[in-house]
């Protein structure tokens, strides 16, 4: 078993975003057991941003998260670093919207990290999404497929190919992540462009700063104004933007990952489906562990009764962060008299009120929040995905986005099998036990 790891003292890089050419200063500090990647912008009051696919939003030719008004752009190379060094744990704080991106390549980053070193975690222990099951993404003619491997580490095979017509032929290069040389085979290999899409980058206000001596352009003959790194080094970026996008899962991964042609849509793709693979593994597995929380303490936590309780049983809880739960639905249910008759139907609102009482026990996991009471404030991004009928069994899961003193934000998912069911956000307002 692995122990996770973060640096061992703070460390700054500097310099200009690929993409938009504000001049940042990036501060990587340690950060302490299981508190991932996470990016905080600083010029913004400190807004922090993890590190996790939910967080992504679609932009050309790069990875770039958001929360909130924060915003993070360009970070595949710094995570990609993170993740050849082992790195779980560490807060980077930015003033300024991407990151600085020196030469396109991920050198920067892994050599002023590797200088300062990584420390381990104490007894904290490194997870790691396994891949069990075959997963394959595909959109026109690139593909990416992730299969299971024996290996405790990530191997990947890509296969660069862009047709006859292209400036450079079919390019193969595979990497294994236990053993191979990221800092001398991977690191120095950049980003790059064809001459026709650095054109219309630049007509687009992207990478005005730049020229063919700081991002290799690739023309007819090859480089223009530059020269390879690799004769193969598009392939190895390649690799490296894969590394760094699949970190997103919030863990290293088992697994064998094959590639042809792929990019960050398609990576980010993959990482959703990875993610939702294993979520759907601890579900069951969850469902049939021992009880965290039984109706008898349910009854305690929560204000409801007969026929308001609709959460059954807690099956996990981790701290205040998230929570398992399940409610049976039975032909039993007083609301099946009215909803309806003939044809028995869950209604939506009770499952997202099934939601709701879930989150409200993972808030109280809290100790300041011990004898509150949580008043709905607000419901969004609410969703039913599918009827839920007698003898379903719902799977109820909630997350905490967001805590304050006396406001909690929480996101909550309701599953019957594998299926979606419904889903929400809420907001909490809390209050002590005794007000009216």
């Amino acid at each position: 078993m692995e122990v996770q790891h973060t640096l061992a003292k703070p460390v700054s890089l500097s310099g200009r975003g690929l993409f938009g050419g504000q001049r940042v200063t990036a501060t990587f500090d340690p950060a302490p057991a299981n508190h991932g990647i996470v990016f905080s912008r600083c010029d913004l009051g400190d807004q922090h941003v993890p590190a996790r696919i939910e967080h992504v939003i679609t932009q050309a030719r790069r990875t770039t998260l958001r929360s909130g008004e924060a915003i993070i752009e360009t970070c595949e190379h710094c995570l990609s670093a993170l993740a050849a060094l082992n790195i779980d744990n560490v807060l980077i704080r930015l003033d300024g919207p991407e990151l600085p991106d020196r030469d396109g390549s991920a050198r920067p980053f892994y050599d002023v990290l590797s200088q300062v070193g990584v420390a381990e975690e104490g007894d904290a222990l490194r997870h790691r999404l396994k891949v069990i099951e075959p997963v394959v993404v595909r959109n026109g003619d690139a593909t990416l497929a992730a299969v299971p491997c024996d290996e405790q580490t990530m191997h990947v095979i890509y296969e660069l190919d862009y047709g006859p017509d292209a400036p450079v032929g079919p390019q193969l290069q595979s990497f294994n992540c236990a053993n191979g040389d990221y800092a001398h085979q991977l690191a120095p290999a950049r980003t790059f462009a064809f001459e026709q899409e650095a054109a219309a980058m630049q007509s687009a206000g992207f990478g005005t700063h730049l020229t063919e001596k700081d991002m290799l352009v690739i023309g007819p003959n090859g480089p223009i104004g530059n020269e390879y790194r690799f004769q193969d080094e598009l392939v190895r970026h390649k690799i490296v933007d894969l590394i760094g996008d699949l970190y997103l899962v919030g863990a290293p991964i088992q697994g064998r990952i094959i590639a042809h042609r792929s990019g960050h849509a398609l990576n980010h793709a993959l990482v959703r489906k990875l993610i939702a693979q294993q979520r759907s593994r601890d579900r069951h597995r969850m469902a049939q562990c021992e009880t965290a929380i039984d109706i008898r303490r349910l009854m305690r936590i929560l204000p409801h009764s007969y026929p308001m309780l609709l959460v059954d049983r807690v099956t996990h809880i981790e701290g205040d962060k998230r929570i398992t739960g399940i409610k049976n639905v039975t032909i039993n249910e007083p609301f099946f008299q009215g909803h309806y008759p003939t044809t028995p139907v869950m209604p939506g609102v009770l499952m997202i009120e099934a939601i709701a009482q879930l989150a409200a026990v993972l808030v109280g996991q809290k100790l300041e929040n011990t004898g509150k009471l949580g008043f709905l404030m607000s419901m969004d991004r609410v969703k039913i995905r599918r009827p839920v009928t007698p003898g379903d069994q719902l799977i109820l899961e909630a997350e905490t986005l967001r805590m304050r003193s006396r406001i909690a934000h929480v996101r909550g998912v309701a599953y019957v099998g594998d299926d979606v069911a419904a889903e929400v956000e809420v907001k909490f307002m809390l209050v002590d036990d005794d007000q009216e």
